[in-house]
């Protein structure tokens, strides 16, 4: 499960090891098959990292980039 979050200062992008800043976004990922729960661990992505993976892309909507962590919208 995908859920976009707003940074309350004290997370670390998983993929990069860069902080995220308080009120920047990032991207928790609930992965298979991990070991802490029985739905698996969740993953932080920066924003730069959620798109680079995939996870979450910009759309053009009405003369403004919004990004959107939805696939197929």
């Amino acid at each position: 499960m995908r859920r976009g979050c707003i940074s309350l200062g004290d997370v670390r992008c998983d993929q990069c090891g860069r902080p995220v800043p308080h009120s920047e976004r990032y991207l928790a990922v609930e992965e298979e098959g991990g070991v802490e729960s029985d739905k698996g661990k969740t993953v932080r992505y920066c924003v730069e990292c959620a798109v680079k993976k995939g996870y979450a892309s910009y759309r053009q909507e009405k003369d403004e980039k919004i990004l959107t962590v939805f696939p197929g919208v």
